[in-house]
């Protein structure tokens, strides 16, 4: 691997993945199962957080019980699991991720969905080649991604932690980065809100291409 140039730890669901809609379907899916009003994309992106518990307290002013958590858990990945494979990834991001190589960057994948899931649709897109790793989510966990991250890191052989920029859609992606010693570039087609991404104190932009200019930025 290179030396220099910048290693972009990719974020899949909201980032790479176009699939916020689908988010929205399957989570309205498990509000209803426990009696919750639909909620609004612009809604969602304001009040949503890792761990998913804690966006569930601010929806309803109080941590969901073992019984709702569990309904409403199920629910969700139920309905998001059967629409995932319609999904198609953000505009513009198959060419960059195959530009990379080009430019002389490294880049890799990193996501709380399950490893087993993950893995194929990432196949399916055609696009495992310009990755030097991909891992996925593997046992149960409600958590952030900063373990995750630091497990990630020490897989990829030869990569400090200085050279890396994360580029995800959520808050969470910007404290796992720190959480290495890392940089975070956030994109606000996924989950969040603008004025939430800006409250992580990293570059926020519109696009994949944006992120990727922003990330060259940052480690040159």
């Amino acid at each position: 691997m290179g030396k220099h140039r910048a290693h972009l730890v990719w974020d899949w669901n909201g980032t790479l993945l176009d699939d916020i809609g689908t988010v929205i379907e399957a989570t309205n899916a498990a509000f209803e199962e426990i009696g919750l009003p639909p909620i609004t994309l612009e809604r969602y992106r304001e009040l949503y957080c890792v761990p998913i518990p804690l966006f569930y307290e601010r929806l309803l002013g109080r941590l969901p019980t073992e019984d709702e958590w569990a309904v409403m858990d199920g629910t969700f990945h139920r309905h998001y699991w059967t629409r995932a494979d319609a999904c198609g990834l953000t505009a513009g991001a198959t060419e960059l991720l195959a530009a990379a190589r080009e430019f002389g960057r490294t880049q890799s994948l990193l996501s709380l969905a399950p490893h087993e899931r993950l893995v194929p649709l990432v196949r399916r897109h055609g696009i495992e080649e310009w990755f030097v790793r991909v891992d996925g989510r593997t046992g149960h966990s409600a958590s952030g991604k900063a373990e995750h991250m630091v497990r990630h890191l020490r897989a990829l052989d030869g990569v400090p932690p200085e050279r890396v920029v994360v580029i995800g859609d959520a808050a969470d992606d910007a404290v796992a980065a720190a959480h290495v010693g890392a940089r975070a570039v956030l994109y606000t087609g996924g989950s969040h809100s603008r004025a939430s991404l800006e409250t992580a104190g990293v570059p926020v932009v519109d696009t994949l291409a944006e992120a990727v200019a922003v990330a060259e930025d940052l480690i040159g």
